[in-house]
């Protein structure tokens, strides 16, 4: 993977910020090492050693393993602590890792994999096919009654696996789940001690217990604060995609929670820290005149957009969700809330995404289209320019995702937007915690629900878009339309990808064409300003920063 490279620093602008952040900024890094970007004399060579801080806006509330791996801010520690069995890059190729080969028998519902030898646990215990089988089986199935989940999109077809022999395991599945090796490259299928998986929830929760395979393991961490990092001196076995052998090159990764985007990045500018995560789309530019490199890696997934509910008013109603579709001006979008780095969104699924297909002129910018199909859903226009049907005004609540930054910008526009149609639309914003409360798929009071997704393989979309099999159901039809739940169901069972993607292509285009889904545009979930200094970081499948790879040029 080519390492990501920063421009010719300038001269940086004095950052702009209050006395009070400036105290802040100080304060956090006050433990941190020195030998970081800001200690260094900017010599034009690698230093071997180290040390790089983090700043992240969260640190979750759990560490279970399952319940914390999938999450946007844990899964970056997860990522170093602990390996996977296969590496998968950003354009959807699978490559070896601690799987060194596997094949399937032709109708894919039975996999062999072969490990590496030698892989070990920071506890010593061997990374076996008995420990990859208990990691199997927790991934499927959790342990729910306990608290810890199963892995989110991990195949519900799994039935079982088998250690053959020391470094053999056979998986069997009910159904064909060509998908299944990719996605033990999704950031939910980490390698944990067996050890550490026959703990309790709460041993578990303790970071401190929970024993991986990865480049570093944790040397310490304290709750709603920080997460420090060693490097393992006898890690050497690497996928070879990230072309490094042995030892990660930095001694110490120290992820430390600062909840303010401004005062992260000053900490960077200051170089009191090297990497700042999710700035503020806004700030881009002018940090990347400064010379700082600005990553946006888009990861392989659904796009950002509205799913909307088909069994509530007025998206019961194919032509309304059509209008909307086609009313909603992306290009506006980009241009106001986003940079360069974004990209207009070509179907529901990211074009990165193996055999996603583009779909963008059918739901292309058309508001007399738009109206048209309003007025033919029986929404009539009115003297105060919102539209009325029965003696009801055509209303729309948005809630704005509170795990993207920009949701509520992007809301503003859409309702503009939309208010320019007929629509009477009302933002409704709340934090995390109460919006995971009143915010869900299928509930009566949410016409539409904006949602983002990450992951490894196509194969998973068709467990979402209905409830076949407990999928998340995401336009609440169940398997009322039949034609989705027959595209669905080819998609999840075909055996190859050359049967499988003539299918995805047709499906992609039957959820565009019903108005299920308002793509708005590629996401960029993960934003990362880093200091010049920091060089050789790669970016996986699902958008993390791998610093395995990364060294502090001297």
């Amino acid at each position: 993977m080519t390492p990501i490279r920063p421009v010719r620093p300038r001269r940086a602008r004095r950052p702009g910020r209050t006395a009070a952040a400036l105290v802040a900024v100080l304060a956090l890094t006050a433990g941190c090492a020195a030998s970081g970007a800001g200690s260094e004399q900017g010599n034009g060579k690698r230093q071997e050693g180290g040390d790089l801080t983090f700043l992240i806006d969260s640190l979750g509330d759990t560490w279970i393993p399952n319940n914390s791996a999938i999450s946007s801010f844990q899964g970056h520690i997860w990522g170093h602590v602990t390996d996977k069995l296969v590496y998968v890059d950003e354009e959807g190729t699978v490559s070896p890792w601690v799987a060194e080969e596997w094949e399937q028998n032709d109708d894919a519902t039975e996999f062999t994999i072969t490990l590496k030898d030698g892989v070990t646990f920071s506890d010593g215990s061997p990374v076996d096919a008995e420990a990859v089988v208990a990691n199997l089986d927790i991934w499927a199935d959790g342990r729910p009654d306990e608290g810890i989940n199963p892995i989110g999109l991990f195949p519900t077809t799994y039935e079982s696996a088998e250690a053959v022999d020391p470094l053999t395991v056979k998986v069997s599945f009910s159904a064909p789940t060509l998908g299944f090796i990719p996605t033990l490259g999704y950031h939910g299928s980490i390698l944990i001690s067996p050890e550490t998986l026959a703990l309790s929830a709460e041993e578990q929760a303790d970071l401190s217990n929970d024993i991986g395979s990865g480049p570093f393991t944790v040397k310490s961490w304290k709750e709603g604060d920080s997460v420090v990092l060693e490097k393992r001196d006898d890690y050497d076995w690497a996928p070879e995609a990230l072309d490094h052998a042995g030892p990660a090159t930095l001694d110490t990764l120290t992820y430390k929670l600062v909840a303010e985007p401004s005062v992260r990045t000053a900490a960077v500018q200051s170089g009191q820290a090297q990497v700042a995560y999710n700035p503020s789309p806004q700030e881009l530019g002018p940090f990347k005149e400064q010379g700082y490199t600005v990553a946006a890696p888009r990861y392989l997934g659904f796009v950002n957009g509205f799913a909307l509910n088909t069994q509530v008013a007025p998206f019961d109603d194919a032509k309304v969700r059509q209008a909307v579709q086609v009313g909603i001006d992306r290009d506006e979008i980009l241009s106001t809330v986003y940079t360069e780095d974004w990209l207009p969104a070509e179907s529901f699924i990211q074009s990165n995404v193996p055999g996603a297909s583009d779909h963008s002129d059918e739901f292309a910018f058309d508001p007399e289209a738009a109206k048209t199909l309003l007025d033919e859903a029986g929404w009539r226009a009115a003297g105060d320019g919102v539209r009325t049907k029965g003696g009801k005004k055509l209303t729309l609540t948005l809630y704005p995702n509170p795990y993207l930054a920009t949701s509520q910008s992007i809301d503003e526009l859409v309702a503009q937007q939309l208010g320019d149609l007929g629509f009477e639309v009302e933002i409704q914003a709340y934090d995390v915690v109460t919006y995971g409360e009143k915010v869900s798929f299928q509930n009566p009071s949410v016409p539409a629900y904006e949602v983002t997704r990450s992951f490894i393989d196509a194969g998973t979309v068709a467990g979402i878009l209905t409830d076949t099999d407990g999928g998340e159901d995401w336009f609440n039809v169940g398997q009322g339309d039949p034609e989705l739940t027959r595209l669905g169901n080819e998609v999840a069972g075909a055996i190859s990808t050359e049967e499988r993607e003539p299918v995805l292509d047709e499906l992609q285009s039957y959820v565009l064409q019903q108005g299920y889904f308002v793509p708005l545009t590629q996401i960029v979930q993960r934003l990362y300003l880093q200091s010049p200094k920091v060089k050789g970081v790669s970016y996986n499948g699902i958008a993390y920063a791998n610093f395995y790879t990364a060294y502090l040029e001297g």
